[in-house]
């Protein structure tokens, strides 16, 4: 995996909004948070975001034109999950040399639109799940009422037809990736190897079970990214931030998708939060997927995440570049913790089948 490339002006829109957004904000009113791939600037009741000009094997934000295009498919896909949160475009502009953000109904001219950014409305911080496991304020109801949103959403989304080899290859692949990363002789995390070889060996093992996920029709377009920071517990909840950039990656079996939400929910104490969901979303979608199944998905997640936390150390000035690998290692943890929970299950199967036989 190479380093991101990042536009040569990568700071320049940056350093607009923050102009333009400063000369009408009390000090210190305005909050900004840098990710992988934007900005994030919390003002009032409001949220912006901009995404950065960077390139990556998976996206090419570096051109404006396909920035615009994806704050577009930002706000139309999350629509789905979070309606009224997403209010739309801003335009930022810089007309002689003063920065401005209007919204894209004042525009004048499109060719006066330096940058785009997605315009939301601001979450309260204590609702979101993430926040809310962590003071332990997470209500059962809540969770119920989660399930029945996801519930609601998976059942209308739209059904992607995909071959049982091609469910398998895609997982295989990502694992692929997740080897290069996570096996760079850049850092060195004992017992990597070895889980690795275990997850491949798994969806070897298991790629009838996880074919039958494509045959029963169960793939569909998804969020992509269901993380707890994503979770808002409104009444009802909404989920923001799904992935808009790749459609590959939104084409996803429901029940991958909650064990990752149900490990990040393991990892933050609150291992009950997952279980319910994926109890209450399989009664209420009529689908049992077989634990073999959850424990790859889960598996194969954590690795991910793993992968994904250590491309940070790939940038060429990292934020916190103390952070990533012992994140890395939680997350290898998580998947080793699911392929041993698999053995288990498979070495007790056997036994089960010889004491029935007596």
């Amino acid at each position: 995996m190479t380093p991101c490339a990042v536009h040569a002006s990568a700071g320049s829109s940056h350093e607009l909004v923050l102009a333009a957004l400063r000369s009408g904000a009390a000090p210190g009113e305005l909050e900004v948070i840098e990710t992988h791939m934007s900005w994030v600037y919390l003002l009032g009741d409001q949220v912006l975001k901009l995404k950065k000009p960077v390139h990556h094997t998976f996206l090419d934000f570096t051109r404006l034109d396909a920035r615009e295009a994806f704050c577009r498919e930002e706000v139309r896909l999350n629509a789905r999950l979070a309606p009224g949160i997403y209010l739309g475009l801003m335009a930022l502009q810089n007309i002689e040399g003063q920065p401005s953000l209007v919204r894209e109904s004042g525009l004048l001219r499109r060719a006066d639109a330096v940058d785009w950014l997605v315009h939301m409305k601001r979450l309260p911080r204590a609702r979101m799940l993430d926040e809310a496991m962590a003071h332990r304020a997470v209500l059962s109801g809540d969770v119920d009422a989660l399930v029945r949103v996801l519930a609601d959403f998976y059942r209308a989304a739209a059904r992607i037809k995909v071959s049982p080899a091609q469910h398998v290859d895609r997982l295989q692949h990502e694992l692929l990736l997740s080897r290069d990363v996570i096996l760079d002789p850049r850092w060195v995390i004992p017992g990597a190897a070895q889980t690795i070889q275990q997850c491949q060996a798994g969806f070897a093992q298991h790629q009838a079970a996880l074919g039958l996920r494509a045959v029963a029709g169960r793939i569909v377009e998804g969020h992509g990214d269901l993380r707890p920071e994503h979770v808002c517990l409104l009444h009802p909840p909404v989920v923001i931030d799904c992935i808009e950039f790749s459609a590959a990656l939104r084409q996803v079996d429901p029940f991958d998708e909650l064990a990752f939400l149900a490990m990040e929910c393991r990892m933050a104490g609150a291992g009950w939060i997952g279980e319910r969901l994926i109890e209450g979303c399989g009664r209420a979608l009529g689908d049992q997927p077989p634990r073999t199944v959850l424990q790859l998905y889960t598996a194969h997640h954590a690795l991910v995440r793993a992968r994904l936390s250590l491309a940070h150390l790939f940038d060429p000035q990292p934020r916190t570049p103390e952070r990533w690998v012992p994140q890395a290692r939680r997350y290898l943890m998580q998947a080793q913790a699911a392929l041993d929970a698999l053995l288990l299950k498979e070495a007790v199967a056997p036994q089960q089948v010889i004491r029935s036989a007596r």
